[in-house]
């Protein structure tokens, strides 16, 4: 602020206009102008005391009759300070009682010039809020727009976090559907083998060979599954994710387990999304998996109904499901895992005992929206 003192002492001693009735700058018109000035050095930790300050002290200068325009220059800055500093209310009514004081202030200029001296005075103080004003709006808008921009990313890593949950939910499913379905057949066969191993080597043989072939395929998709999880995956081969191709051998893997299960097609097969496809397979393997470990006697049909508008998938077995106290978990699990592949594609899943006996899976998965899009 040394060049705002030094302005106001060099306009208060040599910028005198004989326009007016006006007291020369001496010792005592000297000090008050460094009082009114000093204050402006704290300008950016009290704005309303600064000005309070100021204003006092040029009142006091002004009505000694010292020379008015030395005190205009401070009170524009100071006006300008609050408008930058502190609310619109606040610096409008800095504003107008500096602009009263400066108003008053002509009252010792001769009257053909009061009307030009309060214009200017008037103007510069209008032009010192105006852009401290425009600075305070801009410092508000400012920081709206970074606590904008930090909401946005807190947003961002919440969505982040979900995706992970949902992908971490989605793996949960895709390795319940294979442990659950592979470890039963394997669990089946191997007791089957170890019953007729001294008494049927070709029974024997078979089942050793249903659970060489089944550890196969359940290592398969749990590399596949695990691959994805890794930072790179591209140079890892890995087979498709499973689908209604691969329907006949989950049929033929479970046949070969103990369960006598038959396929109904009824209208013409469509092409389904590889996700729409991994849904429905995922279902009737779970299904099977069910009434290989529940199902008594493990006898199912598996219904596949097209039509253009609708797939609808029924899995119904013929034995009664006596109560499993060490797996009621799993079970729920498993059904709770069905239910959620049917609702991310916009299907029904229903589960239950039948009336006639036995229980029943259906699963109704709509294909006209997909096929529209």
């Amino acid at each position: 602020m040394s060049w705002l003192l030094v302005a106001a002492l060099w306009v208060a001693r040599n910028w005198i206009h004989n326009d007016g009735d006006w007291e020369p700058l001496d010792t005592r018109g000297i000090v008050l102008i460094c009082a009114f000035v000093a204050p402006l050095y704290l300008r950016a930790y009290a704005p309303i005391a600064m000005l309070a300050v100021s204003y006092v002290v040029s009142a006091v200068y002004l009505t000694l009759g010292y020379y008015h325009s030395a005190v205009t220059f401070t009170l524009a800055l100071a006006v300008f300070t609050v408008a930058e500093q502190r609310s619109r209310r606040q610096s409008v009514a800095a504003a107008v009682l500096s602009m009263l004081l400066l108003l008053w202030a002509q009252h010792r200029v001769y009257a053909d010039g009061r009307v030009l001296g309060a214009l200017i005075a008037l103007f510069m103080l209008l032009v010192g809020w105006m852009f401290g004003d425009n600075t305070n709006r801009l410092a508000e808008r400012g920081q709206q727009l970074a606590e904008l921009t930090a909401r946005l990313r807190r947003e961002q890593q919440e969505r982040a976090h979900q995706a992970v949950s949902n992908e971490q939910g989605r793996i949960a499913r895709e390795l319940h559907d294979v442990v659950a379905h592979h470890m039963s057949v394997i669990s089946v066969q191997a007791g089957l083998g170890r019953y007729v191993l001294g008494t049927d080597p070709d029974t024997t043989h078979r089942a050793l060979a249903v659970i060489a072939d089944t550890a196969h395929e359940a290592l398969s998709e749990m590399r596949r599954m695990l691959a994805v999880l890794r930072v790179s995956t591209q140079d890892t081969p890995f087979d498709a994710a499973p689908a209604l191709d691969r329907l006949p051998q989950l049929l033929e893997r479970v046949r070969a387990a103990g369960a006598a299960v038959e396929l109904v097609v009824a209208g013409e097969e469509l092409p389904l999304p590889p996700g729409l496809g991994l849904c429905v397979y995922r279902v009737i393997q779970e299904s099977l998996t069910n009434v290989l470990k529940h199902a008594d006697p493990p006898e199912a049909t598996v219904t596949l109904r097209w039509s253009p508008q609708r797939l609808e998938v029924l899995v119904a077995d013929e034995g009664r499901r006596p109560p499993v106290p060490s797996e009621p978990d799993t079970v729920q699990h498993g059904l709770i895992g069905m239910r959620e592949r049917a609702r991310i594609y916009g299907g029904v899943l229903s589960t239950g005992p039948r009336p006639e006996g036995g229980f029943l899976v259906s699963l109704s998965l709509p294909l006209q929206e997909r096929s529209d899009d």
